[in-house]
């Protein structure tokens, strides 16, 4: 924009009377030119307090050398206006710098947004005052604003992050940083240049300062993946894609995990050869897409220490065949987080730089920075003389550009940074409880920097102006989150937390680069698509969480917590949703069966352990199938006698295989999965009587089974866990066999259908009350229902072995499993418990579909080697050898 408009435009507010307004929004990148844009449309009056002489944001700041977006430009663009879209194109499927800057200015300019915009102005303060309802800013160039509504549009990487290295300011040559670049460039021929950094912006600036220095040398602490970006035309196959349908293309991306339209990925690691996993990484490698390599090789990359390691590896062998020298090639591999925990860079000869005679790479793990000397820098083993030292240490992210803007006063004198001190709160990324009328676009808490940016702005603005008009509709003039709702929120984002490996690393998404930062995962790591679903759900339930007053309307409050199931089981609860299946009992025993077992084909298979074995033993009327799970290591090992789930009715000794394959890597213990005998063609007592049969008969055949000689184990998960219960209680009634545990898995103990988890959880949550019914009908009558070995919970519980008792918090089940554990702990039978919140029924027989499972399979292992008088530990193979070595390490190697 031209120095003159600017100078107009300060003089004309720098009259000191508060420039009144509907909305004040700071920073005019991408995420303020389309805030500008929609809230036009809205009819609220709004101005854009932007700190920099021109738009552009991120972009009008970072102009360092090879400065580009690393999400393909078709996606990291606008979608808003069709006519918009089809009026621009890029030259290229990562576009620099300048051509970004470029588009935001030509959207700028087509929907003439300069004239709203304050250039030059920093907030320097901002307070909301209670009787007028309104935020008042106070600005370093122009009149004060008071608006109704303030929102923060700063960016997420636009704070820059001071040097913490001792003698800076001694340095007698040029000192420059990668994010405020000068505007004019940097001519480094000749000059000997030290580059200090190798994240984003060191990895895309080295080649090409490299080609400019006389001799560059790289000061590197902690080495990242990068990948090669193949920069060029847009690849045709996306293309034809968008350009085929442009708006299924779009609604794709909003839908999607990462904000680019990519299907989920099915095929696990486990069940890929090495050729083909390696067939794949090959083609993700060749075709220098980010999002595509994070996402499309195998579905447990990202959750999976395992799964991840197999790319970390292959990533290596790239850098290896790479880089000349092995000392750097080996300086340049990441060894300290998962691929994809820090997020990897899009480079263009990032690692061939290495082989040129005049770039030399420090390895600050080796020779830490000493010093910075008017010359130069020092470090613990040598003297390097430079010109000129360019810093690309990164930004103070997410948090850094709002709290730095200025201090934010809120409700009652609270202080934003008081607030944050012990780090980020929000609800939904978006709002803070205390603060009215505040917003953030893409905030902590929100998918963010997780996501194509361009789709989490678009729906953040969207849901904001959304709200702002129908709030202004109905008579409301202040909104503000509740302390629930936040509070829910922070725990739906711990628990989003503990799905993938970012909490392995100690990155700018947790704050680690800053010290002092509190530290914590900031992006909300559940997805695109689910976040936007969430958002849609608060407003479709009454501003759920939110408070709204005004001063001709009765004030609203539908407090609560949007979420509180777990992020993966909500995600399966809403696959099964929209499958429209019709009800499993109205589909009769043979019709449900053969579902069911349909339905087993499309889940992850189990993993790979020692050795399966199928036979059959005798039962009370006739052979019974079983199948033995063994462990990879030498036995023999204790036997754990398994029982399936399915209502008596359903499933076989096949159907928890992948339960029971987890539970023999975790526990180091041979499993025994029984076929019982099933209702409706064989009524109660069959399944007791069947697993008390093939308990007593595993117990004697151990030897030959395989298994340890001496006390077996029982375990079952639902029905399962019920013919368990219930083998006890006839094991210690009938003189044997002798059994030194049991692990009830959200077990049926009672026939009674008035407790509240009935209720409560009746329908929505796959096992339903009428399930239920149908269940019990099919398999006894009502005469027989109190029946100890039916309802274990009206026998006898004194003199049990040992229990570990599994409930879920949203399962029709849940109470009775409660009752059962405490009955049983009142008549001085040892008892544990684990009371699943956020799980439902299957969870924890859904493995590695349901990953927040893995704590509470980890702690059912535990008890089972406890009973079984083992250490509670068992190494899953080679999980200790990753080198992580974080406090979450525990829980992400039992996800391996």
């Amino acid at each position: 924009m031209p120095d003159a408009m600017v100078a107009a435009r300060e003089s004309k507010a720098a009259s000191g009377t508060a420039q009144q307004v509907d909305v004040a929004v700071v920073g005019a990148g991408f995420a303020g030119l389309y805030l500008l844009h929609r809230l036009r449309q809205a009819g609220f009056t709004t101005v854009a307090l932007e700190e920099a002489g021109d738009v552009g944001g991120t972009w009008y700041w970072n102009r360092y050398p090879g400065a580009r977006c690393d999400i393909q430009t078709i996606d990291y663009s606008y979608t808003f206006d069709p006519e918009l879209e089809a009026a621009w194109a890029w030259s290229e499927k990562y576009a620099t710098q300048p051509e970004i800057l470029r588009y935001l200015g030509f959207v700028a300019d087509r929907y003439e947004l300069r004239r709203d915009i304050r250039f030059g102005t920093k907030v320097t303060e901002a307070k909301w005052n209670e009787a007028a309802e309104r935020w008042q800013l106070t600005t370093d160039n122009g009149a004060p604003v008071s608006c109704r509504h303030y929102i923060m549009a700063t960016g997420c990487l636009s704070a820059p992050k001071p040097p913490e290295i001792d003698g800076v300011k001694d340095f007698k040559g040029e000192v420059y940083f990668t994010g405020r670049w000068p505007h004019d460039g940097v001519n480094l021929a000749g000059k000997r240049v030290a580059v200090i950094g190798t994240g984003s912006s060191g990895i895309q600036s080295i080649p090409l300062i490299a080609e400019q220095a006389a001799h560059l040398t790289v000061f590197q602490r902690t080495p990242n993946f990068a990948l090669p970006a193949h920069n060029g035309p847009a690849p045709s196959d996306r293309m034809s894609l968008l350009q085929g349908d442009r708006a299924a293309y779009r609604e794709q991306a909003r839908q999607s995990m990462a904000g680019v339209p990519y299907p989920q990925q099915t095929a696990v690691s486990w069940q890929l050869s090495d050729a083909e996993r390696r067939a794949r990484f090959e083609e993700a490698w060749g075709k220098g897409d980010l999002v595509y390599i994070l996402t499309q090789l195998w579905a447990d990359q990202a959750v999976d220490v395992d799964g991840n390691k197999l790319i970390c590896d292959l990533i290596r062998e790239k850098i290896s065949a790479t880089v000349k020298d092995p000392e750097t090639a080996a300086a340049l591999m990441p060894h300290d987080h998962p691929f994809g925990a820090k997020r990897p860079c899009l480079d263009t000869n990032y690692y061939a730089t290495y082989n040129r005679p005049n770039v030399t790479l420090v390895n600050l793990r080796q020779e830490p920075i000493k010093a910075i000397t008017a010359t130069g820098i020092t470090t613990a083993r040598r003297s390097v003389d430079v010109d000129v030292i360019v810093f690309a240490t990164g930004f103070d992210a997410m948090t850094g550009a709002i709290r730095a803007v200025h201090p934010i006063t809120g409700r009652g004198g609270k202080s934003l940074s008081d607030v944050w001190a012990q780090g980020p709160q929000t609800y939904l990324g978006l709002t803070v409880e205390g603060f009215p009328n505040f917003f953030m676009i893409t905030g902590p808490g929100s998918p963010s920097v997780l996501s194509n940016m361009a789709v989490s702005i678009e729906q953040h603005v969207d849901w904001v102006v959304d709200r702002l008009r129908a709030l202004r509709d109905a008579g409301f003039t202040t909104i503000e989150p509740t302390e629930t709702a936040q509070a829910g929120w922070g725990q739906h984002m711990a628990d989003c937390s503990m799905l993938t490996l970012h909490r392995l690393a100690n990155t700018w998404y947790t704050g680690a680069n800053v010290p002092g930062k509190v530290q914590g995962l900031m992006p909300y790591t559940g997805g695109v698509g689910p976040y936007r679903s969430i958002c849609d759900e608060v407003v479709s339930r009454g501003m759920l969480g939110f408070k709204l007053t005004g001063p001709k309307v009765a004030a609203q409050c539908n407090d609560g917590e949007v979420v509180r199931l777990q992020p993966d089981v909500r995600l399966v609860l809403n696959l099964l949703a929209t499958l429209n299946l019709p009800p499993i009992e109205s589909m009769g025993a043979l019709g449900a069966r053969a579902f069911v077992n349909e339905f087993n084909k499309g889940r992850p298979a189990g993993r790979p352990i020692g050795d399966v074995v199928d036979g059959t033993l005798p039962g009370t009327d006739g052979p019974l199938p079983y199948r033995v799970y063994k462990p990879a290591t030498p036995g023999p090992h204790p036997v754990v006698v398994y029982f399936h789930g399915g209502g008596w009715v359903l499933g076989d000794e096949q159907s928890d295989d992948p339960f029971c394959r987890d539970m023999v890597r975790r526990t180091g213990m041979m499993f025994v999965s029984v076929g019982y005998r099933h209702a409706p063609e064989h009524r109660f007592p069959t399944a007791a009587e069947d697993g008390y049969a093939a308990t007593r008969w595993i117990a004697e055949h151990a030897a030959e089974l395989g298994g340890k000689p001496g006390p077996v184990l029982v375990a079952g998960w639902s029905a399962g866990g019920n013919i368990a219960a219930v083998t006890c209680q006839l094991a210690r009634d009938r003189g044997g066999p002798e059994i030194a545990g049991q692990l009830l898995v959200c077990p049926v103990t009672d026939c009674d259908f008035d407790r509240s988890s009935y209720n409560d959880n009746a329908t929505g949550y796959f096992l339903t009350r009428s399930l239920m019914y149908w269940f019990w009908d099919l398999y006894c009558s009502p005469a027989d229902r109190t029946d100890p070995r039916v309802s274990p919970l009206r026998g006898k519980v004194s003199g049990l072995p040992p229990a570990f008792v599994v409930t879920c918090e949203f399962d029709p089940l849940r109470d009775e499993g409660i009752a059962y554990a405490e009955a049983m702990a009142a008549a001085g039978v040892p008892v544990e418990q684990l009371k699943a919140r956020g799980q439902f029924h299957s969870s924890f027989a859904m493995v590695d579909v349901v990953i927040t499972g893995v704590p509470g399979r980890v702690q059912m292992a535990e008890a089972l080697r406890r009973f079984a008088g083992l250490p509670p530990e068992v190494s899953l193979g080679d999980e200790h050898s990753h080198g992580h070595t974080s406090p979450g390490h525990k829980i992400a190697a039992a996800a391996s």
